[in-house]
């Protein structure tokens, strides 16, 4: 168990406006960068300012939106871009003929691969994978066992992600939400990738209350 929640800031990057979490821990100010979807300077630039020390890149899935300033990154921070295997063979294949056809690089290679149940250490925090396919192969949440919980384009505050992508299956994703996620505590706050709702952030409680997709599959 982690002794402590890290401290997380928003950054909305991309032409998509993807939203960046720098996560870290407080006193150690090592952290990780998620999901950098695009302006890398910006996020240089923050992360200079906050003074961290990034331990690791991570993508919940290899949309290009979340991930195409991962190279570049990897090589300002000295520190490796991990991607869960599935989508670095998905979206590095077959995958990625859509993303370059709305006009994206081609996807970063990742330095680590990851699965089901892998942790990311920064100072007293930590990071586990819950691996939720559907909105992708490879789609995952990152969760600090205490209280915070990132979940990529999986689930939204009062939506999930779309499922009719490359690679995608709606009904698949409907359960890793129903299996894998809803069963977690009601007070964990959900981190989406996009801010599509009312609000940046909910918990897992509110969702099960009120995200009207949420409640059609139960």
């Amino acid at each position: 168990m982690p002794e402590r929640s890290p401290q997380v800031e928003t950054l909305v990057v991309g032409p998509l406006a993807v939203c960046c979490y720098l996560v870290y821990d407080p006193e150690t100010l090592e952290g990780v960068v998620i999901d950098p979807g695009g302006n890398p300077e910006k996020i240089r630039s923050r992360v200079a300012a906050l003074g961290l020390r990034v331990k690791w890149i991570l993508g919940t899935h290899g949309h290009a939106d979340h991930v195409a300033a991962a190279g570049e990154l990897r090589q300002a921070f000295s520190a490796p871009f991990a991607l869960h295997r599935a989508d670095d063979e998905f979206f590095r294949g077959e995958g990625a003929s859509i993303f370059l056809s709305w006009g994206f690089p081609p996807n970063p290679p990742a330095d680590e691969t990851f699965e089901e149940g892998a942790r990311f250490g920064f100072g007293a925090c930590e990071l586990t994978v819950i691996h939720t396919p559907g909105h992708s192969p490879g789609s995952v949440c990152f969760y600090d066992g205490l209280r915070l919980l990132f979940t990529g384009d999986t689930l939204f505050v009062g939506a999930v992600g779309r499922g009719d992508l490359p690679g995608g299956d709606y009904f698949q994703m409907m359960r890793s939400i129903r299996e894998k996620l809803l069963v977690l505590p009601e007070e964990t706050i959900v981190f989406p990738g996009h801010d599509y709702g009312d609000r940046p952030t909910s918990t897992i409680g509110r969702e099960k209350r009120e995200n009207p997709f949420i409640q059609e599959a139960l």
